[in-house]
């Protein structure tokens, strides 16, 4: 594969507008020095996505998405980075980077293997057509399926006999050997003639990178024949593990359906639903998803829908896939499930009920983590203490199972809340029994059922730290509140609009927590794109006839913020940006020490329950410490590095509390 340098990066961005290449996926219109257009990534219906092509990036601020034209090819025709260079270095006519003599011997081999599938799958095209395929013809007729529907997934027939298709090869001047490495021909261990693969089947073409076929799945049309479906071989170009059926002409549905894209589990249910205009289907070979298709799909989708058969043998199906996919979830990454009448699969539900009883079913989604506490729940009966016990322990491990930590530890922390609501002890005045726990009412000491399961308080049940409150003297000490920090941001790009461009990335990557305020850094941003030239006068004018007026209001004249020199509209502008850079500091510090905070207690329900002094003390030292250093980073001017030097000795003494 080729390897894609800075400097061709440039120049091919360098030779392309944005404006171009996103207005052939988005209407766009001329404002000012930049472009504007609706949203792909959300629905709106005025316009919040603006393209800039003198620096070669868009923003929209309705999803807060920010790229330049290789990751809008990658964000909304869910291309990999590699297909979205080698699409635009080719509208470019820009030659892509020499490859090695291997790779480039590799890759003539590919094509002559990529050829030869093309050329099978003309011929079983070809075959459904004419006599031979009439009881193919008749089989495909009796599911419903259309010309429509057989032109676009180009399906074929391939006759009984031993070498039509060889024959058909062979004189288009494909040598044997390639047709055998192709998969379409075997050829015996004792030496005789080679012949086709597949014979008397419906024949489904398997499409990979630019979809070029690659392989072939064939549906047996003798009841007796020992494979109802067979795929091809393993070859240079197919490995069935690594494919989904459908997946190119899907991720792009989905792209612009916005919606995730659904596994079934054959061909035919993946041709019947796009009859039904569900376009976005797609289905594994014959075999359970495996992570490289599990990959294969979050590259699509963040969280995409398995369609399973609401039988035990579906059931039993979707537990798998839970299995496999466990491990590899990650934030925004999982899956969702559709579970169909019990004995129908996709294919029987938009035949008999039609489309509006499949969406139906699309629209009751059930998420991994429900699907996986309800097979853990009902996997013993919990009745006693003991058994109730095991079933902890067995979700600990399961949890144990994720390797991001994040996500880890928000499963722990979602499982020890189900457990605490199910088997939450009954408070004096009586409780109510629900699923062989306890269930309403307050535990020991007066606490809620949802903070414990268990009548003390030494971490023998479900327990957790109580969030670490600044002490009486802290607040005394005056910290400034979350919204003064996130409002000393904003008021530096007001008195100073010059900043934005200076710390562009920043501005646009900044999270807020206020809502006033992430909408008032929306116009300020929205604003300062549409008029680079804008000074503090006129974003002030502009802001103060847009929704976001009222909370420009609260910042221009708050009095603690007036007392920050680098936020006064007479500092130089050096000094705005030094001030800027501390007070940036300080909120990434605040927010990143809040993450470790939540991080480490939510490790508690997979380390076990003896962590929770630690992290109670943990969080009271980093909080404390934190509170006494924000005041004097605002007035003092602390530099980054200091306090870079600050948040490490922080998360060094998190990590010795916890023996990482």
């Amino acid at each position: 594969m080729a390897r894609f340098t800075p400097d061709f990066l440039d120049e091919l961005k360098a030779r392309l507008r944005p404006s171009d290449v996103i207005g052939r996926y988005v209407k766009l219109k001329k404002q000012g020095n930049e472009w504007a257009g609706l949203s792909p990534f959300t629905k709106e219906k005025t316009p919040s996505f603006f393209v800039n092509d003198q620096k070669g990036f868009y923003h929209c601020f309705s999803s807060g998405k920010h790229g330049d034209v290789i990751s809008f090819l990658q964000e909304t025709q869910r291309l990999t980075f590699h297909e979205a260079v080698e699409q635009l270095a080719e509208e470019a006519g820009l030659p892509l980077p020499a490859e090695t003599p291997g790779d480039a011997a590799r890759a003539q081999r590919a094509q002559g293997l990529a050829e030869a599938c093309a050329g099978a799958a003309q011929y079983f095209a070809a075959m459904l057509q004419r006599s031979d395929g009439r009881q193919a013809m008749d089989y495909l007729r009796g599911r419903e399926v259309s010309d429509e529907q057989i032109k676009q997934f180009n399906i074929g027939y391939a006759p009984s006999g031993r070498g039509g298709l060889k024959d058909f090869l062979i004189n288009k001047s494909f040598a044997e050997d390639v047709l055998i490495e192709a998969g379409l021909i075997i050829k015996p261990e004792d030496g005789s003639a080679s012949f086709d693969r597949f014979r008397n089947r419906i024949m489904f073409p398997i499409t990979g990178a630019r979809d070029r076929v690659i392989a072939f799945g064939g549906r047996a049309l003798d009841p007796e024949a020992r494979a109802k479906y067979l795929n091809s071989p393993a070859t240079p170009l197919f490995h069935k593990g690594s494919v989904l059926y459908n997946f190119n002409a899907a991720r792009m549905a989905a792209a612009d359906a916005k919606a995730p894209l659904m596994v079934c589990e054959g061909y035919m249910d993946v041709i019947a639903l796009w009859g039904a205009g569900f376009k976005h289907g797609v289905a594994p070979l014959g075999t359970a998803l495996t992570e490289d298709q599990l990959t294969l799909l979050w590259r699509a989708s963040d969280e995409p829908v398995l369609c399973f058969d609401g039988d035990k043998a579906g059931v039993a199906a979707a537990h798998r896939a839970i299995d496999r996919a466990l491990p590899l979830i990650k934030p925004g990454k999982s899956l969702s499930f559709a579970f169909l009448p019990e004995g129908q699969d996709p294919d029987d539900v938009v035949r008999s009920e039609g489309a509006a009883a499949f969406g139906k079913i699309l629209n009751e989604t059930q998420p991994l983590v429900d699907v996986l506490w309800d097979r853990e729940i009902q996997a013993r009966p919990l009745d006693t203490p003991e058994r109730r016990a095991a079933l902890k322990a067995h979700l600990r491990e399961l949890v144990k199972t994720i390797v991001d930590n994040d996500v880890r530890g928000a499963y722990g922390t979602e499982f020890a809340r189900r457990l605490d609501e199910r088997f939450a002890p009954p408070s004096r005045a009586g409780g109510q029994r629900s699923g062989g726990g306890w269930r309403g009412g307050k535990g020991a000491g007066g606490q809620g059922g949802a903070r414990n399961w268990g009548a003390n308080q030494r971490g023998q049940g479900f327990r957790f730290a109580e969030p670490a409150r600044p002490s009486p003297g802290l607040k005394r000490r005056g910290a400034p509140s979350q919204w003064s920090r996130e409002a000393a941001l904003i008021l530096a790009a007001i008195n100073h609009p010059a900043l934005i461009e200076r710390q562009e990335t920043a501005f646009f990557d900044l999270e807020l927590a206020d809502p006033g305020l992430k909408g008032l850094l929306s116009e300020v941003l929205s604003a300062i794109s549409l008029d680079t030239g804008l000074d503090s006068a006129g974003l002030r004018s502009h802001l103060s006839g847009t929704g976001a007026a009222g909370s420009m209001e609260r910042v221009l004249n708050d009095p603690e913020l007036s007392k920050h020199r680098f936020l006064r509209p007479d500092t130089g502008i050096d000094e705005a940006e030094q001030g800027f850079r501390n007070a940036l500091a300080l909120h990434l510090f605040d927010s990143t020490l809040k993450q470790e905070v939540v991080r480490s207690a939510s490790q508690i329900f997979t380390d076990g329950d003896e962590s929770w002094k630690a992290a109670a003390a943990a969080r009271e030292e980093l909080v404390n410490t934190n509170k006494a250093s924000e005041q004097n980073v605002l007035d003092n001017g602390d530099s980054p590095k200091r306090f870079d030097d600050a948040l490490e000795r922080m998360k060094q003494s998190v990590d010795k509390k916890f023996n990482r």
